[in-house]
C-alpha cells in the first residue's frame, strides 16, 4: 500500500480515537499508484473518484512560533533542514523534465504547516549557488511570511497588483541569504478578485522571467477561491497535509479543486519519526 495513503489512513483513525467519535469507520478509497520521492510524493495517477465533502471546523490559531518556520536558516545542519533539502532536490529533478519555475504551495485548511514548508523550502532553495529565489505571500487575509522572517515591507503584493508601487519597491531581501520576499503590507477588501485578476497573471509571468524559482504561499484551498486562482497561474502545485489532523476527504477535495495536471506532489507534515515512518516535521 502506498505510503501516503497508509499514513493518512492511520492519521484519520488516530484523529477519531482522540475525538472519541462513535461513527462507523468510513471506507477509504482504494490506494493510488504513488511514486515516493523523499518527502514529496509525486502522483503517477491521481484519484478520479469524487466524494461528498463535509467541512470540518477551522483549525485553532497556532501560536507565533517563528523559529520553527525558519529552522532551515537557524539550524541548517538539523535533520529537518536536511529533509527540506531533499524536497528541493526532488523538485529540481522534476524541473529537469518539465518547467517548475513557479510553484504554488497550499493545504486543505489552515494550520497544516503550509507557510512553514514555504519558508523553509524557499530558504534551502536560495542556498543553491547562483540561483535567484522569490517567496511570495499570497495570503492577503492572514499574511505570515514577513512576520516569520522578521521583515517590515513598505509595500506588498496588493500595492503591486493595484499599480500603487513597482515590483522593485515591494520586494525585500532576506539578510544573509540570496532570498527575496514579496510580502503583504496592506490587506485589500477584494483579495480574491486581485489574485484572480489579469494583473496577477502578468505578475507571475514577470516573476518567472526574473527568478529561477518562485514559491507562492497561498491561503488554504477549501472555502476560498484564492488558492485555486493562484495555482492556475503556476507551473506546479504542492499540497501540504498534516498527519493525525488532515482527513483523507479534505485532501481529495483539494485534488478535485485544483488542476490535477499541475499537482507535482503531496507533503505529509508532522509525522512522528519514532513511528518508523518518514515525514516532514514542522
Amino acid at each position: 500500500m502506498a505510503k501516503i495513503y497508509d499514513a493518512l489512513r492511520q492519521a484519520e483513525q488516530e484523529r477519531r480515537r482522540q475525538t472519541g467519535a462513535e461513527e462507523a469507520p468510513r471506507a477509504l478509497a482504494p490506494p493510488v499508484e504513488w511514486e515516493p520521492v523523499g518527502h514529496v510524493v509525486a502522483p503517477s495517477r491521481l484519484p478520479l473518484w469524487k466524494r461528498v465533502f463535509r467541512r470540518r471546523p477551522a483549525a485553532a490559531a497556532v501560536g507565533a512560533d517563528f523559529n520553527k518556520r525558519r529552522i532551515a536558516l537557524l539550524q541548517p545542519d538539523s535533520f529537518v533542514a536536511e529533509q527540506y533539502r531533499t524536497l528541493r532536490g526532488r523538485i529540481d529533478a522534476l524541473a529537469a523534465q518539465r518547467p517548475v519555475r513557479t510553484l504554488a504551495v497550499t493545504s486543505p485548511l489552515p494550520g497544516e504547516g503550509k507557510t512553514t514548508a514555504c519558508i523553509n523550502l524557499a530558504s534551502v532553495t536560495a542556498l543553491s549557488l547562483g540561483r535567484r529565489v522569490l517567496l511570495v505571500d499570497c495570503d492577503l487575509r492572514r499574511p505570515q511570511v514577513h512576520q516569520s522572517l522578521g521583515l517590515r515591507p513598505d509595500a506588498g503584493l496588493a500595492e503591486v497588483l493595484t499599480d500603487r508601487v513597482g515590483l522593485d519597491q515591494a520586494v525585500v531581501k532576506v539578510e544573509g541569504i540570496n532570498l527575496e520576499v514579496l510580502g503583504v503590507r496592506a490587506k485589500p477588501e477584494n483579495p480574491s478578485e486581485l489574485l484572480g485578476s489579469e494583473r496577477m497573471k502578468e505578475l507571475v509571468q514577470e516573476l518567472a522571467q526574473r527568478y529561477d524559482r518562485v514559491i507562492l504561499d497561498t491561503p488554504a484551498a477549501l472555502g476560498l477561491p484564492d488558492a485555486k486562482a493562484v495555482a492556475e497561474l503556476c507551473d506546479g502545485v504542492v499540497l501540504v497535509a498534516r498527519a493525525s489532523e488532515t482527513p483523507q476527504a479534505d485532501l481529495e477535495a483539494v485534488l478535485d479543486l485544483v488542476d490535477r495536471r499541475r499537482v507535482i506532489g503531496v507533503v505529509l507534515n508532522g509525522v512522528d519519526q519514532r513511528g518508523g515512518r518518514y515525514g516532514y516535521a514542522s
